[in-house]
């Protein structure tokens, strides 16, 4: 999809993870978006097929003057960012601050948050933090940990009498703060989410390793509602870490209410026969 008057696409700029990052970026391509993706990995931007109008950033985001410095930067090529997407992980919150205090400033794009559904059931048991998991009577379980690497050690000295097992990233970090927090070998699965047959083969480690409880994020999305029902299907236990707040500050909203609000505003845009910015 081509701007009739020959102008170049109107860019974007999505902060994103493997998650639904690669599908909402194949829907801004097909509707004629130029985008900059920013992942935190190699590993993640191999979610994201290769296309002519999309750019990979590669590596964390350093804090809100390096926010800026990419607004500013895009602006110096002529092109400034018609919008920024924050599609990150509902628990990098810090992202989400950064980028909601640097895009505050007069004359920045217009800043769009992806909110994930709350999930829900009956059987729910919500921790208001990992500390909380200290409460929960856990002496012999099978717990099986999936909340990324970085908590590991800590959710392993607050559930003292588990046994512990952990889903995690194929990367030496993950790997080695596994080990650190005394996990064997054999009690780890380092799978890339969203790949073939991810399903069947956690199932398939749920049942060998004869998991009782799996404790994860209160994410939504695709990733939660995966864990719902293994949880479902093997009778076991749900802890879930409660997602923490987005800024007040942000425009929060469903996958295709945001895509329908980034249409409206190139539709817009095109109309002015104006750059984004300008």
């Amino acid at each position: 999809m081509h701007d009739p008057a020959g102008r170049q696409p109107l860019r974007l700029w999505l902060i994103a993870g493997t998650g639904e990052g690669p599908r909402i970026a194949s829907q801004l391509l097909e509707r004629g978006w130029r985008l900059e993706v920013s992942v935190v990995s190699e590993a993640a931007s191999l979610a994201y097929p290769a296309h002519q109008r999309q750019r990979l950033l590669v590596g964390a985001l350093a804090g809100g003057e390096a926010i800026r410095q990419q607004l500013t930067a895009a602006a110096l090529e002529g092109q400034p960012y018609a919008a920024v997407v924050d599609a990150s992980h509902p628990f990098a919150s810090q992202i989400s601050h950064q980028l909601a205090e640097a895009l505050q400033q007069p004359a920045q794009p217009l800043l769009l948050r992806l909110v994930r559904p709350l999930l829900s059931s009956p059987a729910d048991r919500l921790l208001v933090n990992l500390k909380a998991l200290a409460h929960h009577r856990l002496t012999g379980t099978r717990l099986l940990l999936a909340i990324g690497a970085r908590q590991l050690a800590e959710a392993v000295t607050l559930s003292p009498g588990a046994q512990h097992y952990a889903r995690l990233l194929p990367n030496p970090e993950a790997l080695q703060r596994a080990m650190a927090a005394g996990i064997a070998p054999q009690r780890l699965a380092p799978l890339r989410p969203g790949g073939s047959g991810e399903a069947a083969l956690l199932a398939a480690l749920l049942s060998r390793w004869r998991i009782d409880a799996i404790l994860c994020r209160q994410s939504g999305g695709i990733t939660e509602t995966l864990w719902r029902q293994l949880a479902a299907s093997k009778g076991c236990e749900l802890l879930l870490l409660q997602r923490p707040a987005d800024p007040p500050a942000l425009l929060g909203l469903a996958e295709a209410e945001l895509l329908s609000q980034l249409e409206q505003l190139r539709q817009q845009l095109l109309a002015q026969g104006q750059p984004p910015g300008a």
